[in-house]
């Protein structure tokens, strides 16, 4: 049965990424979703009932004011996943973190992304047993559409 993937519509509200590096990174969320809809565990699904996926790369200062609306915590975040189908990435932490997880920045955001997806198709990371498995599959998931090209 065919996999039907959501449209991304993709902002960077920080205006911060190059023209290049915002042409990487749409092109490898497009990459992204696909691999993440074929990553569905047991008893999980593709995207259910989502015909648009919107990513927003934001700052700190934005996902930690979402982090405090929605989840009651005031610092900021990686990145925040709403089940209607809204991912929201911080290019600062990005930039923060990318080096120690050896990657550049456009890739520690498509981590993110990718982390963002897995939770839009069932995966959670609440408990450390589906933790362990989600960040498994988003390390691998990544790495081979960064080997791919």
């Amino acid at each position: 049965m065919p996999i039907t993937l959501p449209t991304l519509d993709l902002f960077d509200h920080t205006h911060r990424l190059s023209e290049a590096e915002w042409a990487w990174f749409c092109s490898y969320c497009q990459k992204a979703v696909e691999r993440c809809a074929r990553e569905k565990g047991e008893g999980k699904s593709d995207f259910p009932d989502l015909t648009v996926i919107e990513i927003s790369v934001i700052t700190d200062e934005t996902i930690a004011q979402v982090h405090s609306d929605f989840l009651d915590d005031d610092t900021p975040t990686d990145v925040i996943t709403f089940p209607h189908g809204e991912i929201l990435v911080s290019l600062d932490t990005a930039e923060r973190e990318a080096e120690s997880h050896d990657h550049d920045t456009k890739a520690e955001l498509l981590l993110y992304v990718i982390h963002g997806f897995l939770h839009l198709t069932g995966h959670d990371d609440l408990q450390d047993g589906p933790r362990q498995e989600m960040h498994a599959v988003q390390e691998r998931v990544l790495r081979e559409l960064l080997q791919a090209g």
